[in-house]
């Protein structure tokens, strides 16, 4: 079976394979930044992460338990016209498997997981980390771990550099580099970019910004990169002399704010904040009509269920096609036009 989604190009697949494939650009800058002579890649499947392992470094090992995923790894290597990569089927933790594998500069291990969790456990991942470090200690002192983007700060007890990292816009991976792949504590990364920003663990919590009690003229959405990282103190540190301060919208939304018009690639959307109000979706829709705008985009905390009736009563015989963007924070609507 041949399926093109989350590829390059057309890949040999089976249906978990495609479920879990590492998209494209996620897989090449990965790539590049292992990039070595000797590399293993535990746990392959079907080799959507390996091509690219194998396109940068010189010799690529390709450690699969599924014999079937492996052939697929062997076919879409082929397909690429790779030869340096050696297969093994096998238990990347047995020993026989580990005893095949020589001195290598990187250990790579994108490891199982369930598909759905009410919360994401490092510990539920397969092989578990601390084993593959143990397993491997004599091979390389360099790692890196793909792990679930959910996973927050505190649940990593690691020393090691996090990385999450967005995909146009969108929340993708969490990289784990350990060795001298560590290039600081904490990192937030954007693709198609790529766009990086770094912090350090320790110093995020003396990083204090102002909390604004109501936003500027202008309202950014920080990539979720950044939100994830716990780095928005460094993201407004880049942002020079437009005082920018941070304005919570609710248990989900954290933006920065300022009168001042700002640019940064990691800011992922600009807001003019147009007007505020009390949210009743009469009085706003009065407004709307004067101001000439035709739809609403309802970005806030509401009852799933009252949505589409909110939503109803504020474009109530609005007209045209101008947006804005309805932030509520508590009793307070903030009305944006996207810039």
């Amino acid at each position: 079976m041949t399926r093109k989604k989350n590829f390059e190009r057309q890949f040999f697949s089976d249906e978990d394979g495609l479920r879990f494939a590492t998209p494209w650009p996620v897989a090449a800058y990965r790539a590049k930044r292992l990039k070595c002579s000797s590399l293993a890649d535990i746990s392959c499947g079907i080799g959507g992460q390996t091509v690219y392992f194998a396109k940068e470094c010189e010799v690529v090992y390709a450690i699969e338990i599924d014999p079937a995923k492996l052939k697929l790894a062997r076919k879409n290597c082929k397909l690429f016209g790779l030869n340096n990569v050696e297969f093994i089927c096998g238990d990347a933790l047995c020993q026989d498997v580990i005893d095949q594998i020589p001195a290598v500069d990187v250990v790579f291990s994108d490891p199982a997981r369930a598909a759905a969790e009410d919360e994401r456990d490092i510990a539920n991942l397969t092989p578990h980390i601390p084993d593959v470090l143990t397993a491997y200690s004599g091979k390389t002192r360099n790692f890196a771990f793909e792990v679930p983007p959910q996973l927050t700060l505190e649940r990593i007890p690691f020393d090691c550099e996090l990385e999450y990292l967005s995909l146009n816009g969108e929340l993708n991976r969490l990289n784990l580099y350990f060795g001298y792949l560590k290039s600081c504590s904490i990192s937030a990364l954007a693709l198609p970019g790529p766009v990086k920003l770094c912090g350090d663990l320790r110093h995020n919590e003396d990083n204090e910004l102002i909390n604004a009690d109501q936003p500027g003229k202008y309202l950014y959405e920080p990539d979720p990169s950044v939100i994830k990282a716990e780095l928005l103190p460094e993201l407004a540190a880049e942002i020079q002399n437009k005082n920018v301060e941070i304005f919570r919208i609710d248990n989900k939304r954290l933006m920065l704010t300022s009168n001042y018009i700002a640019e940064h690639p990691m800011i992922k959307n600009t807001f003019r904040v147009v007007f505020s109000a009390g949210f009743v979706p009469e009085d706003i829709n009065r407004e709307l009509k004067k101001l000439g705008y035709g739809k609403v985009l309802l970005r806030a905390e509401v009852d799933p269920t009252m949505y589409w009736d909110i939503r109803k009563r504020l474009e109530k015989d609005l007209k045209g096609d101008r947006k804005v963007n309805l932030f509520a924070r508590g009793r307070t609507a903030y009305i944006c036009e996207k810039i």
